[in-house]
């Protein structure tokens, strides 16, 4: 890890901060909630020993990067802008991408606006989610899993942040990262985040008390605020992606995801993954796995199966 470098790059109006490490073909990593650079710690290492040069920045709002306070500077287009702007920075014209959660619907969204920048993409656990021509995310949504989906809870500035306040960051992201419900996240008001006296459970094998301690300083230093921004931003980034509605995705894609995922779980995500709907929106779609007793913080989880699936696929271009 002390091999990993981290420096301070100036994109689309903010400071981010990056780790990277190897020397070759970059492939940029970009994280999910509640994560950072640090989720891609095994695969940072995997990748710059078999000469590829990896990089994963902070998005915004997140960790070492700057969080700025307008709900409007969460949209889709300042996110993906910034990470335009961060390949011109590192000084070529396309790069691999690897993304998970949060950050493959960012990456989705980046092979849309931009493919000629995009070489190939490894997708893990969030598949392409076309535009609905007529309903809005959060009210499809509400309608469908109700008022304490957990995008749904997130939606009001504030409230749940004073949830999170009360137990604390560890605790958050702690039952966040060690979940293994399946379906649909379900955050009943006022008890999101409570742990009951005597049932939390010890971390897993692949989660130390030194890793949870610096996810949690970071949310501790930066809030939480930031990156629920995103989620409060679903709706106006439907109306900024309108002139995208029916667009394919077309790059190469690999998608990798856990059995027990809690988005593979959701209602309707296998059937559209393995019935037909994905391969049409995504015609480049040329390998699906999934992994069988994961779930859905993979690249923690299951590190080095992950890295080997991304190093498979990337070889080929």
């Amino acid at each position: 890890m002390d091999s990993i470098q981290h420096r301070t790059v100036s994109v689309n109006g903010i400071n981010m901060h990056i780790a990277e490490k190897g020397e070759g073909p970059i492939v940029l990593l970009i994280h999910g909630f509640p994560e950072l650079w640090y989720s891609w710690r095994h695969q940072i290492l995997a990748l710059s020993s078999q000469e590829y040069r990896a990089v994963a920045p902070d998005l915004r709002g997140y960790g070492d990067s700057d969080a700025p306070d307008s709900l409007s500077s969460y949209s889709i287009m300042h996110i993906v802008g910034d990470l335009v702007a961060l390949v011109e920075i590192l000084g070529v014209k396309e790069v691999f991408v690897v993304a998970h959660d949060w950050g493959a619907m960012i990456a989705w969204c980046l092979c849309l606006f931009r493919p000629d920048i995009v070489k190939a993409f490894v997708c893990l656990s969030v598949p392409f989610r076309p535009r609905h021509p007529k309903i809005k995310p959060v009210e499809s949504m509400r309608k469908f899993f109700g008022d304490d989906y957990y995008i749904c809870r997130f939606q009001n500035p504030g409230e749940i942040e004073e949830e999170m306040a009360v137990v604390g960051a560890k605790e958050v992201v702690r039952g966040i990262l060690t979940t293994r419900k399946a379906g649909p996240p379900i955050f009943p008001k006022g008890q999101a985040f409570r742990v009951r006296p005597g049932s939390s459970t010890p971390l897993p094998s692949w989660l130390s008390e030194e890793d949870l301690s610096y996810f949690a300083s970071k949310f501790e230093s930066k809030g939480f605020t930031g990156p629920l921004n995103y989620y409060r931003s679903m709706d106006l980034n439907w109306e900024l992606t309108a002139p995208w509605t029916g667009v394919q995705v077309k790059v190469p894609v690999k998608f990798v995801v856990g059995d027990v995922d809690m988005v593979y779980t959701t209602p309707g995500v296998k059937e559209y993954v393995n019935g037909g709907g994905f391969k049409k929106d995504v015609p480049y779609l040329q390998e699906v796995v999934v992994m069988e007793g994961v779930g859905h913080f993979l690249t923690q989880e299951k590190p080095e199966e992950v890295s080997s699936h991304i190093l498979d696929f990337i070889k080929k271009f």
